[in-house]
């Protein structure tokens, strides 16, 4: 990959088909980064850190080390994470490797991933930064390479805005959602959130989540649905169902979320914006869509963390 001048934003993917291509491309990235006196973070699934911090370990300088499968398990966590690491290193450049879609990832999770993708050049637009993104070209089906082409395409990479990101973004991730199975349980709400609380609760408890899973799911629907009291002059509606992988709770109100960035950044304790921040925190995945015609949120818990 070309290397920036200044402060500007370079965002990039890098399609591998071995392991000995993978390890040698980011082993050199990261070098030339610690040559340059940048500071790195690496977050790669699994073991795949280990292919990179062996051959490391007699440099100097600072590289971080992050298991993606667990930070970037729900794609909405990955940015906060790369924005405390880029606080810690005021006025330097720093680098990025992010892998956050592999092999075996579920179709709404590479979607969510690919969101997260195209909204890095939003984050980061005028950040010193450089990033690096590996992509299982051997492993991953065509079409998600090809999404991974238009969320690293230049110039939205290097000055996106709240309007211009979206044209890194792939069509598919702003389709409506799939409708909830027609043996889902359905709630309509105004303003009795205990109404809501009891339904996820009990049907959790039925679908034999453990009681901190319960309590996370409870916090993250109450959350939402206290954002359509909030927010909203209307009803919402509840939907929730499980398969033998997790359960999920939707929730639809007649709001519009204008921040493509909204649960996505640290407020302080007396900023607005906390409610979708902690559904973030608490689900394993969270799908969202908004527009004109209302948002919708659909929360993932799986059944073993």
């Amino acid at each position: 990959m070309d290397e920036p001048d200044g402060g500007v934003l370079s965002h990039a993917e890098f399609c591998y088909r071995s392991q000995h291509e993978y390890a040698a491309a980011i082993v050199a990235f990261v070098q030339t980064g610690l040559t340059a006196g940048e500071p790195v973070m690496v977050a790669v699934p699994g073991a795949k850190g280990g292919l990179i911090g062996d051959r490391l370990d007699d440099l100097p300088g600072e590289v971080v080390f992050t298991d993606m499968a667990g930070l970037g398990r729900n794609p909405a966590r990955i940015i906060p994470e790369v924005q405390a690491f880029l606080d810690k290193h005021p006025g330097q450049r720093v680098r990025y490797v992010g892998e956050p879609i592999w092999p075996g990832r579920s179709a709404a999770e590479i979607c969510e991933a690919a969101r997260h993708e195209a909204l890095l050049n939003l984050a980061f637009a005028q950040a010193p930064m450089t990033i690096l993104c590996p992509y299982d070209a051997s492993g991953l089906p065509g079409s998600v390479l090809a999404d991974a082409r238009r969320t690293h395409q230049e110039p939205a990479a290097s000055g996106a805005t709240g309007q211009t990101w979206r044209d890194n973004l792939p069509p598919r991730c702003d389709q409506p959602l799939s409708p909830p199975p027609a043996e889902a349980e359905v709630l309509c709400y105004d303003t009795d959130l205990a109404l809501v609380r009891r339904l996820v609760a009990g049907y959790a408890r039925r679908a034999g989540l453990d009681a901190e899973r319960i309590v996370d799911l409870v916090l993250a629907a109450n959350e939402i649905a206290a954002n359509t009291i909030s927010h909203t002059t209307g009803t919402g509606v509840l939907h929730i169902w499980d398969t033998p992988e997790e359960v999920v709770c939707q929730v639809h109100d007649q709001g519009e979320i204008t921040d493509p960035l909204a649960g996505r950044v640290r407020h302080g304790p007396d900023d607005r914006g906390h409610g979708l921040w902690l559904v973030n925190q608490v689900c394993d995945l969270v799908e969202l869509r908004t527009g004109p015609a209302g948002t919708t949120v659909r929360m993932h818990l799986r059944r073993a963390r």
